[in-house]
């Protein structure tokens, strides 16, 4: 008999169906989907450590093209995945590659700063990813990464409108999924675009949907300590004593 696939690998594959279909227009020229070329990281991040139920589910925006787009997991900064949780599965490639973004998996030499500060933070307060994952897990809404001809990054909030609405049906679907099998009773959007989309995406979830800043350092509030901010925001929240 075959093991059962867990809720949120099953989940992620049909995402990763769903999105199929989907096209985009310039400016945008290449779009990345991890569920595809990190898959078996993605999965092993999941079956790994979200299993269970959560307290608290962490929600961000996209990958990152030296995040998740190299790593498979959300917010995934190669050396806090690799040598903090653990991820060791090879990493393929997206079918068409962009120049100015290579896919180097666990061995790309530059860092994610958004991913750097998030799981920092955690391993600084927790320690171990064990006692993090005990009431807390991290999923993006949008598993695509789009880029410009240029190498510019494109965030899903800067695409048409009729684009966004294409996305947003799977995506949203996917989050009430991915809620439903871990019964948390708190959502963060981390940013306000994730925020957005948890309280448009889940209309009928009875727990809290908050927001704390997101760390990308295109923010200046978030250059400027952002660690101790958000610190202060889930304590603020009564999210963490």
């Amino acid at each position: 008999m075959c093991p059962a696939i867990p809720p949120l690998v099953a989940a992620a594959r049909r995402l990763r169906v769903r999105l199929r279909k989907l096209a985009f227009a310039p400016p945008v020229t290449h779009v990345y989907n991890p569920l595809v070329y990190a898959a078996a990281a993605h999965e092993q991040y999941l079956t790994a450590w979200g299993s269970g139920t959560r307290k608290v589910l962490f929600l961000g925006m996209n990958p990152g093209p030296l995040g998740m787009a190299q790593t498979g997991v959300p917010f995934g900064e190669v050396v806090a995945v690799r040598d903090w949780i653990g991820i060791s599965a090879v990493i393929g490639k997206p079918r068409h590659e962009h120049p100015k973004r290579p896919i180097t998996g666990l061995e790309c030499p530059r860092s994610e700063v958004s991913g750097q500060r998030l799981w920092g933070l955690f391993a600084e307060r927790f320690q171990t990813p064990e006692r993090f994952f005990t009431d807390h897990f991290v999923t993006n809404y949008c598993p695509l990464a789009f880029m410009e001809e240029s190498g510019r990054n494109r965030t899903p909030d800067k695409l048409p409108a009729n684009e966004r609405a294409a996305l947003t049906e799977p995506c949203d679907r996917h989050l009430r999924e991915v809620v439903a099998a871990l019964a948390p009773e708190i959502v963060v959007g981390v940013g306000r675009f994730a925020l957005d989309r948890a309280r448009a995406a889940l209309a009928d979830f009875e727990g809290r949907i908050e927001t704390i800043l997101h760390p990308s350092p295109a923010s200046p509030a978030a250059n400027r300590g952002w660690g101790p901010r958000a610190t202060r925001q889930l304590q603020d929240l009564g999210i963490w004593s």
